[in-house]
């Protein structure tokens, strides 16, 4: 079975064909230009979609060494995202689809996050999925394969756009997530205690507090200062956003008596939430999967691997009817998720 994905949700255009047990091809096209903006501008980012996304799907065929009749599903992103960039991607999507009359379902993408860590890991259930992303932070309860149930979430600003905000006020380019993760490892995290959000209570979240104390600290400080302390108050500022993320996911294994977990979405790859999360599994004998590093942020690969979850676990159709009628829809058309 060759599963087509197809991932439009933000800013970048990427297609992936995995098969039963390998990913075949993981093309991902990123976007430049939002750089000089600071931050994803939509229109631009439905733009640069619709320029590339004939020539990322065809690369991702190509480097598959399959051509679009050997396709037999196509998974595309539905949702959430931004309107323009999904609209491009589940157009073309559709269009392919009744082309050559495949099979299409759509894919949450938050769902699709978690499930990457099934193109490496078997997982077992129940767990619990902490995804991290610029536009999201959630903690989810899964009690079957296919079950996610949200326990936990923002309250205002996701992990990822708090870390993207701060590094602007620190005067890095965007996206500065990763910058300041670089720039942590050669920091301290207790230069300075920033405050860490609802980290006393429950299983929801909040960053905008955050954001607002270093915008304060940063306003009676010179360039040079910041030059000189910058290692030390990245380290700070993600030691304040990793702690809280840990120890909700571990206040939720706890509470749900749950011992495993995944770790999903781009700040999934922050090196100092990996130890950390790391840690406390070795201290409670959890155990937590992470997907690699090229499956944390947008890419395909999650989206088709997430389809084939979705296609596994209609347990009562066999195999081949189930791809025959595609979940029970027509080609063209989006199954809702």
């Amino acid at each position: 079975m060759n599963i087509l994905g197809i991932e439009t949700s933000c800013d970048d255009t990427a297609a992936s064909v995995i098969n039963e047990s390998d990913v075949l091809s993981n093309i991902i096209a990123s976007q430049s230009i939002h750089v000089q903006y600071g931050g994803v501008v939509p229109e631009l980012a439905s733009r640069a979609h619709h320029h590339t996304i004939s020539q990322t799907v065809e690369q991702a065929l190509s480097e598959a060494q399959l051509g679009i009749q050997d396709i037999d599903l196509i998974a595309a992103t539905q949702g959430p995202g931004l309107m323009g960039s999904l609209l491009v991607g589940l157009s073309f999507a559709k269009g392919i689809s009744l082309a050559n009359q495949i099979p299409l379902v759509g894919v949450n993408h938050m769902h699709a996050h978690i499930f990457a860590n099934t193109i490496e890991h078997n997982l077992e259930f129940p767990l619990i999925a902490l995804t991290v992303s610029g536009g999201h932070t959630q903690l989810s309860k899964l009690s079957g394969p296919y079950t996610p149930e949200i326990i936990g979430q923002t309250r205002d600003d996701a992990a990822g756009e708090a870390f993207d905000k701060i590094g602007k006020l620190l005067g890095l380019n965007y996206p500065a997530g990763p910058k300041i993760d670089t720039l942590s490892r050669e920091g301290n995290p207790y230069f300075y205690k920033f405050p860490m959000g609802l980290i006393q209570k429950g299983l929801d979240f909040s960053f905008s507090g955050l954001k607002t104390s270093v915008l304060y600290y940063l306003q009676n400080k010179n360039n040079a200062f910041i030059t000189q302390y910058l290692n030390n108050i990245c380290a700070s500022v993600s030691h304040a956003i990793t702690e809280v993320l840990v120890t909700k996911l571990e206040r939720a294994m706890q509470a749900h008596s749950i011992p495993r977990a995944v770790l999903a979405g781009g700040v999934s790859a922050n090196s100092m939430l990996r130890k950390k999360a790391a840690a406390m599994a070795e201290k409670n004998n959890f155990t937590i999967y992470k997907p690699s590093f090229s499956y944390c942020t947008d890419n395909a690969a999650m989206i088709a691997a997430t389809a084939k979850v979705m296609l596994q676990n209609k347990s009562s159709i066999s195999h081949n009817q189930r791809l025959k009628e595609g979940f029970g829809i027509q080609p063209y058309s989006v199954q809702p998720v």
